[in-house]
């Protein structure tokens, strides 16, 4: 079959590209296109937000490679951009089938499934996209028989298959198709640098509130071979010409002999890198740290979130302060940079609350801050919590971008939180010891870059619009839900 592959637009532009200028390639996509590869078919993928493409270009482009079947993949932000590109493909040519995937639509099928799409692949996507294709290639088969699926069957209903059990060896995979996507326009700070990114892992065992990634990857962690790992670094390094590498891992240091590992080979085969990742404050110890830092390691991103344990406790991520404070002290004295996550505006805050957590990030000493607002992701405990005590004031998914504060508190609303977030920024980036700081390491603009960017859009609590605003008003499900079939 021929098959395109899209990453949806939003409607609106996402403020991480405005504020941090930052564009990462759908590696999810490129993995199915992959596995789609190895059974015969002809993919392409369209990665629209990078193109920087409207709904309707996206369309046109879609529909000039004629597509026997369509995969749409969707971030809550995004997902009305895949819902008005799925009902457009209809409107010219209603034969084309419009499969659906992603964290939020795995959460929302029933809403997908009422607004152009025919089928949602829930969960993990490659195996229930190969089958799926098989089906309707071949038109033979059960369609129940194909776990981790949701349709509309013959009588109206929205049916949804068994679950789809995770994929245990995931080495079993190819390497993601970055040959179908656009690797000389993925950015850092708006500045075109050409990025290897690496998934060498999947799910994550402590179910944070307000994250997806533990209820879509699964809390099973499951990591790929060191040598698969470093075998694509190095082929990718060879064919883009670049030895700069970000693991788009949540959590790469879960397993410290793994880790370990994984300096040892990468020392084997003489491979000058460059590279990030992503770390929990647990996970980390200094010998760890010198070892990464070795073989090129260059920052560590933490999820901090907040200033006290009580807080951390609520949000499930099993963590202490004291823990914090010592692997940012760590990572500094290794000679790594840290990235320090820290989220505004969980239901039970104070104003104090959130001003404290600021205060905190810049005496932990952190070289970057990324402060956001809590959003309720379907799917996650937060979600459910904020619907049960009534406490979302902004239902519309664009603006669901952790930036912009859909939801109020128990103590505060939501335009403390716009002012709270733009105060945030300020505070960090612009005092005169940091900035002091970044002028004697040459890093003064791009730190401006961020501070001013992040101020600007936030200062008004306004969403920057293009000049020709698209719109999408979202059809509400109507179709009963058969039980899950078994």
């Amino acid at each position: 079959m021929n098959i395109v592959l899209v990453s949806s637009p939003g409607l609106r532009r996402l403020e991480i590209y405005q504020s941090i200028g930052v564009r990462a390639p759908p590696l999810g996509l490129a993995y199915i296109a992959a596995v789609l590869e190895r059974e015969g078919h002809k993919v392409s993928i369209i990665d629209a937000p990078t193109l920087e493409l409207s709904t309707k270009e996206t369309v046109k482009e879609i529909m000039s490679r004629n597509p026997d079947l369509v995969g749409i993949s969707a971030v809550t932000p995004t997902v009305k951009g895949g819902y008005a590109i799925a009902n457009m493909i209809k409107e010219e040519d209603p034969d084309i089938p419009v499969v659906m995937g992603g964290p939020h639509v795995s959460f929302m099928f029933e809403e997908a499934l009422a607004n152009g799409a025919d089928y949602v692949v829930i969960g993990e996507g490659e195996e229930t996209t190969r089958e799926l294709v098989s089906f309707l290639e071949e038109g033979e088969g059960d369609i129940k028989g194909i776990k981790g699926l949701a349709y509309v069957d013959v009588d109206g209903y929205v049916r949804v298959n068994q679950p789809r059990p995770l994929i245990k060896n995931i080495d079993e995979l190819p390497e993601p198709a970055r040959h179908l996507l656009p690797m000389d326009k993925y950015t850092l700070f708006d500045k075109p640098i050409k990025i290897i990114h690496i998934m060498a892992s999947r799910g994550c065992p402590y179910g944070c509130i307000y994250c997806t990634t533990s209820y879509f990857w699964g809390r099973r962690y499951r990591v790929r071979s060191v040598q698969k790992v470093v075998d694509e670094i190095e082929r990718a390094m060879e064919k883009y010409k670049t030895n700069i590498v970000v693991f788009s891992d949540d959590e790469l240091t879960l397993i410290k002999r793994w880790v370990y590992a994984l300096v040892d080979e990468i020392k084997a085969r003489g491979l000058d890198i460059t590279f990030t990742c992503g770390s929990r404050v647990s996970s980390i110890n200094p010998d760890m740290l010198r070892r990464l830092k070795s073989v090129g390691c260059t920052t560590i991103y933490y999820g901090v979130e907040s200033y006290k344990d009580e807080d951390i406790e609520k949000i499930g991520k099993r963590i202490k302060i004291e823990q914090v404070v010592n692997a940012i002290k760590w990572t500094r004295e290794a000679g790594i940079e840290s990235a320090g996550s820290f989220i505004l505006g969980f239901p039970w805050q104070t104003v104090e609350d959130m001003k404290n957590t600021v205060r905190f990030a810049k005496k932990l000493g952190v070289d970057y801050a990324q402060f956001t607002v809590a959003t309720p992701y379907p799917g996650t405990p937060l979600y459910y919590q904020a619907v049960k005590d009534n406490l979302i004031e902004i239902t519309d998914w664009d603006y669901y971008t952790t930036i912009y504060p859909v939801m109020r508190g128990y103590h505060f609303d939501r335009k403390v939180l716009f002012k709270l977030l733009s105060w945030a920024y300020r505070s960090f980036y612009l005092r005169p010891s940091f900035i002091l700081h970044q002028i004697k390491r040459g890093r003064f603009k791009t730190m401006w870059d961020i501070a001013s960017r992040a101020i600007k859009g936030y200062v008004k609590g306004k969403i920057s619009k293009p000049e020709e605003e698209e719109t999408y008003e979202l059809k509400k499900p109507v179709r009963k839900v058969r039980a899950v079939a078994h």
